[in-house]
């Protein structure tokens, strides 16, 4: 796991503002899913369009066509910076369902597990409140802090999805960590050949979220 360490700890740089709203195309989408993440669902280093995001678009194009998604994620965003822009994303998008993937870079920089478990709580309830379901993405790290802080922070997103009765993706890597042909030539983030994985543990929790289709 030492390869997520640098992979989640590179996110830190930079700050770069990767943010991209994907539209769908045609008859426009009722609803909206948005996702709120770090550099793993930004698409750091992929062209336009390869990111599991930009796929769970064309994705519901396909078979959610009254669906769109806006990618909310910031390369190198903590639970903090999430929980600061939530407000202005939720008033311009008014979501269906908000994706929360945050929280790697609050643990690879050994901040204080009891705030970013109060931001999450922050963000989910602000979802909710502005009437979104919440799906919550959950990391795994390696042990530089302890094998009690990893722990503690990988159980951190069951105990909140018990909490608030949300469904959980345990971790957004599964599949895709085992695989360093499946990383870019920096070892750190995923190539495009990873991101229908990604994709694949995203969906079955998301799902369920979508309403039907009218008429189906």
């Amino acid at each position: 796991m030492k390869w997520l360490a640098a992979a989640l700890g590179c996110a830190v740089f930079g700050m770069l503002p990767l943010a991209q709203t994907a539209v769908a195309q045609g008859a426009p989408a009722s609803h909206r899913v948005v996702v709120l993440g770090d550099s793993l669902s930004a698409g750091y280093g992929l062209a336009q369009g390869a990111g599991w995001v930009a796929l769970l678009d064309r994705r519901l194009k396909e078979r959610k066509p009254d669906y769109s998604v806006a990618n909310a994620s910031i390369s190198g965003d903590t639970t903090a910076g999430g929980r600061s822009r939530l407000p202005a994303v939720l008033a311009r998008e008014k979501p269906s369902v908000v994706i929360l993937e945050l929280g790697g870079n609050d643990a690879l920089r050994g901040l204080s597990l009891a705030s970013s478990e109060a931001n999450m709580k922050a963000m989910i309830e602000a979802s909710q409140a502005a009437g979104a379901k919440v799906l919550l993405v959950g990391m795994r790290i390696p042990p530089n802090y302890g094998p009690d802080y990893s722990e503690r922070f990988f159980a951190m997103f069951g105990k909140l999805a018990q909490q608030y009765k949300l469904p959980l993706v345990p971790f957004l890597l599964e599949g895709v960590a085992q695989r360093p042909d499946w990383f870019q030539e920096d070892r750190i983030h995923p190539i495009a050949a990873a991101q229908p994985t990604m994709l694949d543990n995203v969906w079955p929790k998301l799902e369920p979220l979508l309403k039907a289709r009218v008429g189906r």
